[in-house]
């Protein structure tokens, strides 16, 4: 890969703050990074799995802080967890079979799908500030949830934030709080499992990786804090306004 100039770093670095902050307070970060790191010319492979190694950043930094304010319990999710790490495995190990040039003509169309998606699905109602009574089919809620959102993130990513977020509200019926406190946990477990197949598959551009994953944390944490403290009200305007924006983006760079 050809040298990167000072100013192409400084745009990749506000690009990840801003996709830092968005993917702590509703998820969807990757729709933002993704296209950045391909718009440099990099091949899928290692575009996605640079993406992986900035998204664990901002993910572990979120993740952390809804753990720290009790709004995730990991004893609880615990068959989430095993589901994201399995399913995250299976399709990293995929994405490294498919063709280059397939992937360049599916990323921006997956984005695209997972952006509109995200905007009109109807939001449920979550209202309950708890986490769910246990019962038989719990368990196979999260192995389900676990291993079909791991799963798209390993293969793709972009939106598997905001994926966990609704989904989550509405399997459960938890607010979007406690539903995002999940949403960073298990997002955070298929980023660094997709990371680690990655860097063994030597798909990881590090110096850019960590320049992208430094801006990601930094907007992560501020982005985490602000939803904690403004709740819903907050949130919800950000997520559609976000994902409108990089819904259009991906549009006009794809087909026109």
């Amino acid at each position: 890969m050809e040298l990167i100039d000072l100013s192409t770093l400084v745009i990749l670095g506000l690009t990840a703050f801003v996709a830092g902050f968005i993917d702590a307070v509703a998820g969807g970060g990757g729709m933002l990074t993704v296209p950045a790191l391909l718009s440099l010319g990099l091949p899928p492979h290692v575009a996605l799995g640079t993406n992986k190694l900035a998204a664990t950043f901002a993910s572990s930094t979120a993740a952390f802080t809804y753990y720290k304010k009790r709004l995730f319990s990991p004893s609880f999710w615990q068959h989430a967890f095993w589901g994201t790490l399995i399913g995250a495995t299976a399709g990293t190990l995929l994405v490294d079979v498919l063709s280059t040039e397939w992937l360049e003509k599916a990323i921006p169309i997956v984005v695209l799908v997972a952006a509109v998606y995200t905007i009109w699905h109807p939001h449920p109602k979550g209202d309950n500030n708890q986490l769910p009574a246990r019962c038989p089919k719990l368990p196979i809620k999260q192995w389900s949830q676990g291993l079909s959102l791991g799963f798209y993130d390993g293969v793709a990513g972009p939106g598997t934030g905001a994926f966990w977020t609704v989904s989550t509200m509405s399997l459960y019926r938890m607010n979007i709080l406690l539903s995002s406190g999940l949403a960073k946990a298990m997002n955070f477990t298929s980023n660094f499992t997709s990371l680690v197949a990655f860097a063994l598959l030597g798909h990881v551009s590090w110096a850019l990786g960590l320049t992208m994953g430094a801006c990601l944390m930094l907007g992560a944490f501020i982005g985490a804090h602000s939803a904690i403290r403004f709740g819903s009200r907050f949130i919800r305007p950000i997520f559609i306004t976000a994902v409108v924006i990089l819904a259009g983006k991906l549009a006009v760079d794809a087909w026109f």
